[in-house]
């Protein structure tokens, strides 16, 4: 049994075998899909060529319908049938239904291949401002807490053996500040993103005099991906870039899950999970369990794992585009949606965190003051290979040590007592603005495209 689309008729498991999930995927992508239309009919309106493809009376016939369409979408009144095979066909579909021969002019001069890959890009710009903006609140709740505990003793530790004296504010604020240097990456993989592949084509550009330039700025990219062939088999190698430096966040937030579920339990009781941020049992009715920083670090594995799928994917892909691409999609918008949610679930557990001081105190034994002792018999005169086996021989002489002593003495940059926490708060105030500036920024450039009222800028979220 064969089956009608656009592009011709197919055998029916042929087509539900190529669809895939592109039908369900794809809705996520109708708002870019259109924005990118809308540039392309602009560009298309003004090309100097005679007779005109498009006169830009028709140009905004098109925009105007496309605004319709993401109206619809976001109503959930726009579908994808199997016979459109993604959103690109879709879109073309209704644009031909309601304005007829000129909703087949709209694909000339591009491939389904650049407008995947402008669709993913703009997607991926709008998620990443989400999540360098959800990080910036987790860094803020982070270091609100290290402020608020930054003199309450905690062993450090080592090899999860006792080491040295150290603080609740400190243990916080390193998260903070880890979570804030992965940002670096996460802003790296933002602008090898924000670059227009859109006039590429099948990848090798067309016989005609389209303006690549035009297309990228009123998409309000910072520049078009210069060579046609690179613009689309960069596919993939920036999906798989981006989930790397997503994967990295991932890495500190599953550090800092492991942590609290460590240092929650009975046989530590440092700290105290937000009830409403643990799960009971079936069977057992005192049960609290850490659910959600448990599934937190399987949610790391499974981004970190993501960004390895999309690279083996494309690892052995000759040039020019290839079809495998298309299972890119799932674990890179997967990926988002997982980092998204453990980023926004830890702010408020972080900031219901309770902490026990007695706990913390009670963790100190003598030993975790034997490197200390060390430094001050250095400090007296004796080489610290001699003050080393010194404590090491009379470890028993060190009881009665006092660990908030220990801490306030530690007063040098970075260590317990010498944190910067206003270093800190500035930077997680930067990258917050930078997100929100750069929504604005995207915002603006799709409803000027659009032809939208100006709206309050949304606060990424």
């Amino acid at each position: 049994m064969r089956r009608k689309t656009t592009v011709g008729d197919v055998d029916a498991e042929v087509l539900a075998y190529t669809a895939g999930k592109d039908r369900v995927l794809d809705l996520a992508l109708v708002e870019a899909d259109c924005f990118g239309t809308a540039a392309h009919v602009t560009m298309l309106s003004v090309m100097p060529v005679q007779p005109a493809l498009i006169s830009p009376r028709d140009a905004q016939a098109v925009i105007a319908e496309l605004g319709n369409i993401v109206s619809d979408a976001a109503a959930g009144k726009f579908s994808i049938t199997l016979e459109d095979q993604d959103v690109h066909l879709a879109v073309e579909r209704r644009l031909t239904e309601r304005l007829g021969d000129l909703g087949k002019r709209v694909h000339t001069c591009r491939s389904r291949n650049d407008q995947v890959a402008v669709d993913l890009r703009l997607y991926a710009k709008v998620r990443l401002l989400d999540a360098v903006a959800a990080a910036a609140e987790l860094s803020r709740a982070l270091i609100a807490f290290a402020k608020k505990h930054e003199k309450v003793p905690m062993v450090g530790r080592t090899h999860m053996q006792p080491a040295m004296p150290s603080s609740v504010g400190l243990w916080a604020s390193a998260w903070a500040e880890g979570l804030l240097d992965d940002l670096t990456l996460v802003r790296a993989a933002y602008a090898l993103n924000d670059q227009c592949p859109l006039g590429s084509a099948a990848s090798y550009g067309v016989p005609m005099p389209i303006d690549r330039q035009r297309t990228s700025d009123l998409l309000g990219f910072t520049r078009p991906v210069h060579n046609v062939l690179h613009a689309n088999q960069a596919r993939g190698k920036v999906e798989s870039a981006i989930l790397s430096a997503l994967g990295q966040a991932m890495l500190t937030l599953s550090r800092l899950a492991q942590d609290l579920i460590l240092f929650s339990m009975p046989e530590f009781g440092y700290f105290r999970l937000p009830a409403e941020f643990t799960t009971g049992s079936s069977i057992m009715p005192q049960k609290r369990n850490p659910d959600v920083l448990e599934l937190l670090r399987a949610k790391a594995a499974k981004v970190l794992a993501h960004a390895q799928l999309v690279a083996e994917i494309v690892r052995a892909a000759p040039s020019g585009y290839n079809r495998d691409l298309q299972e890119t999609k799932e674990p890179f918008m997967d990926g988002f949606d997982l980092v998204l949610s453990s980023l926004r679930i830890l702010a408020p557990l972080v900031a219901g965190l309770g902490v026990d001081g007695d706990a913390l105190r009670r963790a100190f034994g003598p030993d975790v003051f034997a490197t200390d002792r060390a430094l001050e018999l250095v400090a007296g005169g004796m080489p610290f290979r001699d003050a080393y086996h010194e404590v090491k021989n009379h470890l028993g002489d060190l009881a009665g040590k006092s660990p908030d002593e220990a801490v306030a003495a530690k007063r040098h940059l970075g260590a317990p007592m010498g944190l910067d926490f206003a270093a800190l708060e500035a930077r997680a105030e930067e990258e917050a603005a930078w997100a929100a500036k750069e929504i604005a920024r995207h915002e603006a450039c799709r409803d000027r495209l659009m032809g939208r009222p100006p709206e309050k800028t949304r606060t990424p979220v």
